[in-house]
């Protein structure tokens, strides 16, 4: 029967009410039909989540954060950064007061203070075309009427998830009309727990069972490692045991679940019996004989009572997954343990790997080598490059993600009125281009102290070929040990270092550079600090506190990494330059040739290589006009719209950045407008007054130098370098996302 308005029990559900209860509990409700035995609880439809986006209006405001940007134009950080911004708002937004009265009355007649697990159940959630394994919420061990309602909160927010909005445009389905059944039932706090697959999906005659023990928790997020048994599918004879390391386990705590290393009694021993592998064998196949199609079937043992906790029919990789972007941007999500780990391996072996490599390259005088051995040279560099690269994608993205786990708990804890105020408790960390900043603010204090050199350094900078006068000749060591220590692959171009003079001698123009924003405002990260850990219980503050550590080095490498990998690929550099000006000695047209790092594409290198190691070689290269941009009508829209990604409101003329090049055209109080600010040019971000970036998220690093300084910035600005033209004059509101164009440059 149904009970109220908004609850139904799981044994009342039937096939016919997935679109209220999700497959979920539909799946549950059948099997529990026909006799297994299912943890008994309730279902919370689909009605009492409609109801409460409409009657305390956030379908409007989800609708408002959608409409920012295009769908299909977002980038992952985009993604993020809306789904939390979206998820937080569950957080914040009670209940209406009927609902909220009727659900406390059902629910505590029903489980009283029984712990209980809180579980999504979307419609389409475990169905044969749409499984959104692991997509949504799920928790355990949920105490009390008020933290169940609490998590009900959150498993509904976990639709908004980026994980969520990726998987659903993949399918094809309607985002805005997604609704959440959830599913409230009896805590089974299992001795051994996993999954059992009734076809194996690589070998078909073959099922899988996979166990732990304690709470499958573990298993499905990858903390701990299962033992594995293959069967045969027509007779359940086992085939193969693959044993575990079984060091730890995941059991149910006072709050929640907590990995605990397990007794040495439990390591030697697998988790399940012979007896009871096949045990779970027959669920698994009782289950297909239900649903007509082989299960995935996470299941648990209390005592020797077997548990069917969840039911879906088994989805092969390429039909659950096939976006290879989408894969690849889910792989980079890394729970806490495998975080740690990573730090260690970027903060004592690649870091240091790769600067002592950045220095060897540097020492080398690649302008004495033949030609033949600067072609040795060149790809040497590049093999070095590449692989440094590929350590960077396999290893340091991941890593910031460290950052976004962070910011998750934070919300989820301290229920902040900002959804991104984490990122000021982040903020505040040694990062190399803060010190990169200082050390040009150094070198412009210099200049400032004395017009003589300020007049000097101006007539070197306006001269084509002057001879070094004494009076620069420290300021001219300065910007070389400036180059050597921070220097991207930007420094090797053609007039970098007069470019860098004519910003040196604007920022010299102007007073110094105020404090950046932490400098100013230690009381507020110690105060978000103490708010922050005083939302964990005292066992477990520690384990708060080296997140909040791990999170730090995360914001900070995210940063920092790209600084590193731009020594390299600027050695690179230095070397594909070398050999363009010999092949220009040569006599080859300097028309031919790229005069801009963005053009040394591998076919330039391979094609280089082969001209320096053959003098009477013809190169084939081609350099190819810029991409020609379909014509479109001409608009001048007045304001634009974007993400608010650093607070604080300031006007200026903008400074539109097509290319590198025009980084040393920032005056200062000019507005950057740019595609992406690339670490290796924040050195100008404390000339800016503001910053509007097309690329858009809160953890990228225009984003996060903005708010180092506590300049305005706007991200995921549609066609921000199309639609702004520098001249312009502009208001940019951090906090609400927009930009106005005041005056248009005449």
């Amino acid at each position: 029967m149904i009970t109220g308005k908004w609850l139904i029990h799981i044994e009342e559900t039937r096939e016919n009410t997935g679109k209220v209860c999700g497959g979920k509990a539909s799946a549950l409700g059948i099997l529990h039909r026909e006799g297994l035995t299912v943890p008994a609880g309730v279902c919370i439809c689909t009605g009492a989540y409609e109801a409460y986006v409409d009657r305390t209006g956030l379908r409007g405001r989800i609708l408002l954060e959608l409409s920012r940007k295009p769908f299909e134009e977002m980038r992952w950080e985009e993604l993020w950064d809306i789904s939390e911004k979206i998820k937080h708002m569950f957080i914040r937004t009670p209940l209406p007061e009927e609902m909220e009265k009727e659900l406390e009355e059902r629910l505590i007649g029903y489980f009283g203070e029984k712990a209980v697990a809180v579980r999504s159940s979307a419609p389409g959630e475990d169905s044969a075309k749409t499984s959104f394994a692991g997509v949504h919420a799920s928790y355990v061990n949920i105490h009390g009427v008020r933290d169940i309602l609490r998590h009900l909160s959150l498993v509904w927010a976990s639709l908004w998830s980026d994980a969520a909005l990726l998987y659903r445009k993949e399918m094809g389905l309607d985002i805005l009309s997604s609704a959440m059944a959830v599913l409230v039932q009896e805590m089974i706090d299992g001795r051994v727990s996993g999954v059992a697959f009734g076809k194996n999906p690589d070998y078909e005659s073959e099922a899988v069972v996979e166990a732990v023990y304690g709470l499958n928790r573990g298993l499905v997020d990858g903390t701990v490692e299962p033992d594995r048994w293959t069967l045969s599918r027509q007779t359940g004879k086992i085939k193969t045991h693959l044993p575990a390391e079984r060091e730890k386990a995941v059991f149910a705590g006072e709050e929640g679940s907590e990995l605990k290393a397990l007794p040495e009694a439990f390591q030697k021993n697998p988790p399940l019996t012979p007896a009871e592998v096949l045990e779970v064998f027959e669920l698994a196949r009782r289950a297909e004989n239900f649903f007509g199609t082989p299960q995935d079937i996470e299941w648990t043992f209390r005592d020797s009572t077997l548990y069917v906790l969840q039911a879906r029919p088994i989805t092969t990789l390429l039909q659950e997954d096939r976006d290879e972007k989408r894969r690849w941007y889910l792989s980079l999500r890394r729970n806490f343990e495998n975080l740690k780990e990573l730090r260690r391996a970027i903060e004592d072996k690649y870091l240091p790997a790769m600067q002592a490599e950045a220095q060897e390259l540097e020492k080398e005088k690649i302008g004495k080598l033949p030609d033949s051995a600067l072609a040795e040279e060149i790809e040497r560099r590049a093999e070095i490059y590449r692989k440094w690269y590929d350590i960077y994608w396999e290893e340091f993205i991941p890593f910031a993600h460290g950052a976004r786990l962070f910011g998750k708990v934070y919300n989820e804890t301290v229920n902040p009125e900002d959804p991104y105020e984490f990122t000021d408790l982040l903020s505040g960390t040694e990062m190399l281009s803060l010190e990169r900043n200082r050390k040009l603010e150094e070198i412009s204090e210099k200049l400032r102290k004395s017009p003589e050199l300020m007049q000097a350094i101006k007539e070197q900078n306006e001269a084509e070929e002057t001879a070094p006068k004494k009076a620069i000749t420290e300021f001219k060591e300065d910007l070389n040990s400036f180059i050597s220590g921070y220097g991207g692959s930007y420094s090797e171009s053609p007039g970098a270092k007069k470019g860098l003079r004519r910003l040196l001698l604007e920022m010299a123009s102007h007073p110094p550079t105020p404090m950046t924003a932490e400098e100013k405002d230690s009381n507020r990260i110690q105060y978000l600090k103490e708010k922050y850990l005083s939302g964990f219980e005292d066992k477990n503050k520690q384990c708060a506190a080296e997140l909040l550590d791990l999170a730090r080095a995360s914001y900070r490498l995210r940063d920092d990494d790209n600084i590193y990998l731009g020594k390299i690929e600027a050695e690179l550099t230095r070397a594909l330059f070398e050999g363009r000006k010999r092949l220009i000695e040569r006599g080859l047209e300097k028309e031919r040739l790229p005069g801009d790092q963005a053009f040394f594409t591998p076919k330039f290198e391979a094609e280089l290589i082969k001209t320096l190691r053959d003098p009477d070689y013809s190169p084939k290269w081609k350099i190819l006009p810029q991409k020609q941009k379909i014509p479109r009508e001409k608009v001048n829209p007045r304001q634009l719209l974007g993400s608010p990604s650093g607070r604080g409101v300031a006007e200026g003329f903008a400074r539109v950045i097509l290319k590198e090049a025009d980084i040393f055209n920032l005056k200062a109080g000019e507005v950057l407008v740019c595609d992406a600010v690339d670490p290796n040019m924040t050195f100008i971000v404390p000339l800016c007054s503001a910053i509007v970036e097309r690329r858009g998220g809160m953890l990228i690093h225009g984003a996060i130098i903005a708010r180092e300084y506590g300049i305005p910035c706007i991200t995921g600005v549609t066609d921000a370098t199309e639609l702004i033209k520098s001249g312009d004059y502009l208001s940019v509101d951090g906090y609400l996302g927009i930009v106005t164009v005041l005056k248009r440059r005449e």
